[in-house]
């Protein structure tokens, strides 16, 4: 760790200030774009400052898992490419590209999101299955909530295909939307020192202490939390960190409905 970057960013937070000149509260701004990728069912470009991430839908059919015959089935993937930061390395999906996947889909998930019983085609034989894939173009700093941000988009701009014989029919694609119920909308908080911050750069994740991922549904109640970093947190630290994730979901969730046309 830079442990003078971490001192330069702790004294600018003491002043209520960050050192791209927002306050501790402030997001970039975001910009969101639907139908980029026309090869996929669904698809959508976030640009937030200077992180930007694309975010894929593709659909697939085949059999249900033995412990939910009657359900379709949903998985996120994460790769980091080269590309996106100089950080990152070729090859195998990192550490940090799963838990990037895992903490999206988590939200997804437990937000219940998709409705999965409606992805049944014949129980116990034949189901839908939805991937999707989040890929940063540019990454400058929090990926998971501008990843999820884009795959709640992507998933929102699906189409569902024609099947013929239990096969999908290639290039067919209706106008029925995805069976979507929720949209969990993931929000995380970063802890610096005795701050709390919202929608970090990659400088300001490199010097965190902690991190809590909160996944919150339109009615304000919690889906997912998840906690990173080496530093612990205190009961108050996440009573504060949930209650400025909730209050930020609204902005986010403005800004999604805004740009799906809702």
């Amino acid at each position: 760790m830079n442990t003078e970057l971490k001192t330069h960013i702790n004294e600018a937070l003491k002043k209520g200030i960050r050192l791209d000149g927002r306050k501790k509260e402030d997001f970039r701004e975001i910009e969101i774009k639907t139908g980029v990728v026309a090869t996929a069912e669904g698809s959508a470009l976030v640009r937030c400052g200077d992180t930007e991430v694309i975010a894929g839908v593709k659909l697939q059919v085949g059999e249900p898992y033995p412990d939910s015959q009657d359900q379709g089935t949903m998985m996120v993937g994460s790769e980091l490419l080269p590309l996106s930061n100089p950080a990152f390395e070729g090859g195998p999906p990192s550490i940090d590209s799963i838990e990037v996947a895992r903490v999206i889909d988590r939200g997804i998930r437990e937000g219940k999101a998709i409705d999965t019983k409606k992805l049944c085609i014949r129980e116990g034989e034949l189901v839908w299955t939805v991937m999707i894939d989040v890929l940063p173009l540019n990454h400058d700093g929090n990926l998971i909530d501008i990843g999820g941000l884009a795959a709640l988009a992507a998933l929102k701009d699906a189409r569902m295909l024609e099947i013929e014989n239990d096969k999908i029919a290639i290039g067919k694609r209706t106008e029925e939307k995805l069976p979507i119920n929720s949209m969990p909308i993931p929000i995380t908080i970063l802890k610096i020192g005795d701050n709390f911050i919202v929608d970090p750069t990659f400088e300001e994740e490199a010097v965190l202490d902690a991190r809590l991922t909160v996944a919150v549904l339109e009615d304000d109640n919690l889906c997912a939390l998840q906690k990173g970093g080496d530093a612990s947190l205190t009961a108050k630290d996440i009573k504060e960190m949930t209650a400025l994730a909730i209050k930020k979901s609204h902005e986010l969730r403005d800004k999604l409905s805004e740009a799906l046309g809702k």
